[in-house]
């Protein structure tokens, strides 16, 4: 089968990177939850607005170290190709942040994906010229059409709403803070990496 794979909260888990780059940057206290929310709220709600914007734009193109991949992924990575799956990176992800310096995020992405081990040459890795970071939703719902993908992966259930998928195409929304688990999706909902390389072995 030919999977694709969101990048941004399917891939890379930011859980507590925005409290460790908004307190690197002096823009929240200590005690503040630990949130990406909580971080947004705080700084929304004492008109800073653009602060946070900024920051999301100094996480994602300056600070992918602090980032790591979702537990399970890079076991999946290895198990996948080995059962015969073809994976492919498809994400909606702008080039440059809208406020602050012009971070290339495309190339911090595949650095990051580089230097966790997870893009390269290897059986055990993605290949380069399978990911791809588009501009758009809709150029990110073309891609995963173009490359005929039988399964897509996203946490966000409005991608997965999207038309213009591939007819047929399984749609697993990524749910590891199970926010969807009371709420009925219409989408096979997982809630790790080792449950969706579970479901696919066993579906095959």
């Amino acid at each position: 089968m030919r999977i694709g794979i969101d990048f941004d909260n399917t891939i890379a888990c930011y859980d507590g990177v925005f409290h460790a780059a908004a307190l690197e940057r002096g823009l929240i206290p200590a005690d503040l939850g630990r949130d990406k929310n909580s971080v947004r709220d705080h700084l929304n709600g004492s008109g800073r607005k653009d602060d946070f914007t900024e920051l999301q734009g100094y996480v994602y193109g300056a600070r992918m170290d602090l980032v790591s991949p979702y537990p399970g992924f890079a076991e999946f990575v290895t198990a996948a190709p080995a059962a015969g799956h073809d994976l492919f990176i498809v994400s909606h992800k702008t080039k440059h942040p809208i406020l602050g310096p012009k971070h290339d995020m495309h190339a911090a992405a595949r650095g990051f994906l580089t230097d966790r081990g997870l893009m390269g040459s290897a059986d055990s890795q993605i290949a380069p010229d399978r990911v791809f970071f588009e501009l758009t939703k809709d150029e990110k719902v073309a891609r995963a059409h173009a490359l005929g993908c039988d399964v897509f992966v996203d946490d966000l259930p409005e991608i997965l709403g999207m038309s213009g998928f591939p007819d047929g195409m399984r749609k697993v929304l990524f749910d590891p803070e199970n926010q969807f688990a009371a709420k009925p999706v219409p989408y096979e909902r997982r809630a790790s990496w080792a449950e969706i390389a579970a479901d696919l072995r066993d579906r095959g």
